[in-house]
């Protein structure tokens, strides 16, 4: 019977993902190695490399079935829900785990078509949710702005990154505060 078709490495598979489910969700994204992978789901390191060489591709397979949290379901006034998100962003990047696998999976992405793939997906979550807050912002008075998406989350998302994986450095609520202002001029 072939790797494939093997009934047993069909049922390890799903095991290892459910685990990786599991550690994502409860710790997020820097708990996704192999080693803590086959922890969870009860089966040896190699059973993991062998479905999974790079733990990039681990990571990726287990965030392309989780819905990406951040940016989800904009409240008004839209101003401080931005801020929280904007906050929660900033801390799990401060995470050095977190911003390993962040920069890991950006440096793949230049030369794997998949992961690129999978990064201009995640992007593009990211950019329509911030878009879309901030449309409801500007109708209902709270912002002027004529940003366009791509620039809006440039502005708001690229320091954190910036800072966090490139610095090693805090994201400062006072930093988050000025970001969100470069957005436009905010009625308060």
């Amino acid at each position: 019977m072939s790797y494939s078709t093997d009934p047993r490495a069909a049922r390890s598979r799903e095991a290892m993902l459910a685990a990786a489910r599991d550690l994502l969700v409860s710790e997020g994204p820097g708990a996704i190695t192999h080693q803590r992978v086959a922890q969870q789901a009860g089966v040896g390191r190699a059973t993991v490399y062998r479905h999974w060489p790079r733990p990039e591709h681990l990571l990726l397979e287990v965030m392309s079935g989780a819905d990406l949290p951040l940016f989800k379901n904009p409240e008004t006034p839209v101003r401080p829900w931005l801020r929280r998100q904007l906050r929660q962003m900033a801390d799990e990047l401060a995470v050095p785990a977190v911003a390993a696998v962040s920069l890991t999976l950006m440096q793949s992405a230049i030369w794997d078509p998949e992961i690129a793939h999978r990064r201009d997906e995640s992007l593009k979550t990211i950019t329509e949710r911030i878009h879309a807050a901030v449309r409801s912002a500007v109708a209902s008075g709270e912002v002027e702005t004529d940003a366009g998406p791509t620039d809006l989350s440039a502005v708001l998302v690229g320091p954190i990154v910036y800072r966090t994986t490139m610095q090693n450095g805090v994201v400062s609520d006072d930093l988050i505060d000025r970001l969100i202002d470069g957005v436009g001029i905010w009625h308060r």
